[in-house]
């Protein structure tokens, strides 16, 4: 069934695809700009690709020698499933990217001239846009593990699979959001603070850098990320699931796991086929009714199944309260972004009285914004454990833990929607430029502004979201990681794992250590986005400089000079951060062995939520605070309100769309490192 399911929206995807390319393209300006943005991000993309290619090689001939047991120990072939596994979970996840940037940027163009027509057009097209890699992206997911599944029948090679795209998401996402974020700075710095010129302006040097890192960023780089949690998740339960048919035997819960996944994407399709605007609709509202229509069809999908098939009510209940619980979540969220709630509201108008207050204000409601989410995992951690151990007494725990992976499976059931309106934000972004440079008008302006708006309320509510799933997929990591060390104890005659004591100092030691490193490794991503963007600020000053005729609109920019700036200094600094988490896993497991790394995991989790929920949260408040301002209010574009608001965002685009993002992919490598690893640890450590 699962395979059926992803093919099926696979063809929808094609559809989709076919339907947006049909759309009037007939504006040669912005078929030109929207071509430069094409080969900008394929450009991109393939040098990251090239580099993300060897670092694969590298891993996959380390997984080939030590995993899942040394080579010369162990069995020849379960490392060869492992290295391959990890190869196509890497291969599966770069596909998806790569099919999001292709319509994105074709879907762009067409978004700008439809709004000519009206909202109506303009917002179908750039939602049918993303919605193509939405349902790629989870198609893929599917398919991949259902096949890595169906050929193996092996738990540990989907957590192989899953690292493999894992890893490519780690680094996806911070060479896409280091790209992005090193452009958007540095057009808004110069073009909005110092020139004064429109966000934009075709004379600024950095405006196609700046739509082709959209794309890169919000497009591959969060397609990745939520591939890589839907396939965490899944390889978390199934894990586990396994376990638990090999103790009661048959496939009951394996079958579980793969039924609600697939549901899921059947609920995704009919949503977007669903969704709709009227002429004069509120596109933030449109985009959210199509969630709730999608939940709402999951909830019932998987009743009538879980009735028809007789399976366990409490594992379905588990599911529902994860699918719940991320609703809740992404409703909180949209209370701290939204341009129409007061949070937006109070920072621009503490704008008016300089930068410094933005930030305050700005860095506040972002703190304050990680309460409902951070008690939203808790609850669902705690209601899907407490609805599943009594199943069996006697293996309560693990039931338990079963319950927590599937709470995780239930909030990612409706990632197709959640990638369909996170994809739809850069579409509808690159749409509002293309308009501005292809000269359609302040009525089409007017159009694509309030679609951007919703975009960026959306991608706000998408990253929260995601946040949210990967803190209970990793809840579930820790799980599969107990039941790895467990399964190797066991065959070892060495004593198993039961929980992790906190007064025990390698637990302890672990948890701190766990607990520092995402706050260095959002250190070394900003810093990045900072170096990046001196340079390219520098660039801009250069061509202003010496470029005659630029200023006064007579000239055209060398676009291609910024291009090349960010493209290399995103491959620059994408791997240190990522290697720094990796080797610090490593680490912690051979000093401290396997209780060490529970503490490690424990802290990583728990300090990485928090600062990604506040980093991605505070840095769409800003953003909007800023359209909120450009919008007229608090004196409007040009205003000192305005300047203070363009600072405030400069500061929250790294937060939203670098750091803050990546941390959850981060949390979910190092567990899957950790999973994959756990029996070296548990053999050799130094305590």
């Amino acid at each position: 069934m699962s395979i059926l399911i992803s093919l099926v929206a696979f063809a929808f995807a094609a559809w989709l695809y076919l339907w947006v390319k049909r759309q009037p393209a007939q504006n040669q300006r912005i078929e030109q700009v929207s071509l430069l943005i094409r080969l900008g991000a394929r450009t991109f993309l393939r040098k990251e690709y090239g580099v993300l290619a060897r670092f694969a090689s590298v891993a996959a001939l380390l997984i080939l020698l030590f995993l899942p047991a040394p080579i010369w120990k162990g069995n020849f072939t379960d490392n060869v499933i492992m290295a391959v596994a990890y190869l196509a979970g890497t291969l599966f996840s770069a596909i998806a990217g790569k099919i999001g940037i292709e319509i994105a940027t074709i879907a762009n163009g067409r978004c700008a001239e439809a709004a000519q027509k009206g909202i109506k057009p303009s917002f179908m097209v750039g939602f049918r846009g993303g919605a193509v890699m939405g349902m790629a992206v989870v198609g893929a997911s599917l398919l991949g593990v259902a096949l890595v599944y169906l050929i193996t029948g092996d738990g540990t090679a989907i957590l192989g699979f899953s690292f493999g795209a894992s890893s490519l998401a780690l680094f996806a996402k911070a060479g896409g959001g280091i790209f992005t974020k090193t452009a958007d700075i540095s057009a808004d710095l110069t073009g909005k603070v110092e020139l004064g010129i429109p966000e934009d302006d075709p004379r600024n040097p950095a405006v196609i850098a700046d739509n082709v890192g959209d794309n890169v960023g919000d497009v591959a780089g969060m397609g990745a990320d939520l591939f890589d949690s839907n396939v965490a998740s899944m390889a978390a339960a199934l894990v586990m699931a396994g376990s638990l048919d090999l103790r009661y035997g048959g496939t009951s819960h394996v079958a579980t796991v793969f039924c609600y996944a697939a549901l899921g994407l059947l609920a995704s399709v009919i949503g977007v086929m669903t969704a709709r605007i009227g002429k004069k609709g509120n596109p933030t509202r449109a985009l959210n009714m199509s969630t709730y229509v999608t939940t709402a069809v999951y909830v019932a999908l998987t009743a009538v199944v879980t009735a028809l098939a007789n399976l366990e009510w409490r594992i379905w209940g588990a599911c529902i309260v994860g699918l719940l619980v991320g609703v809740v979540i992404g409703i909180a969220t949209d209370y701290f972004t939204d341009d129409s709630k007061k949070p937006v509201h109070f920072v621009a108008g503490a704008s008016k009285s300089g930068p410094a207050f933005t930030i305050l204000s700005g860095i506040s409601y972002g703190f304050l914004s990680t309460l409902p989410a951070m008690i939203g995992i808790g609850i669902s951690a705690l209601a899907a454990y407490k609805l599943c151990e009594p199943i069996d007494p006697a293996n309560s725990l693990e039931y338990a833990m079963f319950g927590i992976s599937m709470a995780a499976v239930g909030m990612l059931s409706i990632v197709g929607m959640i990638v369909s309106n996170d994809a739809y934000g850069p579409i509808v972004d690159n749409a509002r430029g293309l308009a501005e440079m292809g000269s359609l008008g302040d009525d089409v302006l007017e159009i694509t502004d309030e679609l951007d708006s919703a975009g960026n309320t959306v991608k706000a509510v998408t990253k929260g979201f995601a946040i949210a799933a990967a803190g209970l997929t990793v809840i579930a990591l820790l799980g599969a990681f107990m039941s790895e060390v467990n399964s190797a104890a066991s065959s070892l005659g060495l004593p198993g794992l039961t929980g992790f004591d906190v007064m025990n100092p390698l637990v302890f030691f672990g948890m701190l250590v766990g607990a520092a490193i995402p706050a260095v490794f959002s250190a070394m991503l900003m810093l990045g986005v900072d170096r990046n963007a001196q340079r390219m600020v520098a660039e801009i000053h250069r061509q202003f400089r010496e470029i005659v005729g630029l200023r006064e609109g007579k000239a055209e920019p060398e676009y291609n000079k910024c291009i090349d700036i960010a493209t290399a200094g995103a491959i620059r600094e994408l791997i240190p951060a990522g290697l720094m988490a990796i080797v610090a896993t490593i680490g912690v497991g051979f000093i401290g062995g396997v209780e060490a790394i529970g503490g490690f995991l424990t802290g990583n989790i728990v300090s990485g939520l928090l600062l990604a929920l506040f980093m991605s949260n505070s840095g769409g408040l800003w953003d909007n605070a800023k359209k909120y301002v450009e919008s007229g209010h608090e004196g409007g574009k040009g205003s000192d309100a305005h300047k203070a608001a363009v600072v405030g965002d400069t500061v929250g685009d790294p937060f939203k769309d670098t750091a803050g993002p990546s941390i959850n992919t981060q949390i979910t490598v190092i567990s899957l490192v950790s999973s994959l690893l756990s029996v070296l640890f548990l053999t050799y450590s130094l305590f």
